[in-house]
């Protein structure tokens, strides 16, 4: 917890579509406003995905990026 904000992890590398989508899915369920979750993922449509479920979500992409092997998204609900 920072801040009385929660900040969840979630590594889905090994998974691939539409799972790591469907972790975030049921994660994201119980978040309030201003709660982060970080995930990792190593599924080459992860980056598109996880854009498009923001967008018909309350979340926003607050930081994408590419760390070897992985991508890692970091988002924030609204």
């Amino acid at each position: 917890m920072l801040d009385g904000m929660g900040i969840h992890d979630l590594d889905c590398r090994g998974m691939k579509c539409p799972m790591p989508i469907v972790r975030i899915s049921v994660l994201a369920r119980d978040l309030r406003a201003g709660d982060t979750v970080r995930v990792q993922s190593d599924d080459p449509a992860f980056r598109a995905d996880v854009h498009a479920w923001a967008r018909r979500t309350n979340f926003e992409v607050s930081s994408f990026e590419i760390t070897g092997d992985a991508q890692l998204a970091t988002l924030v609900k609204r």
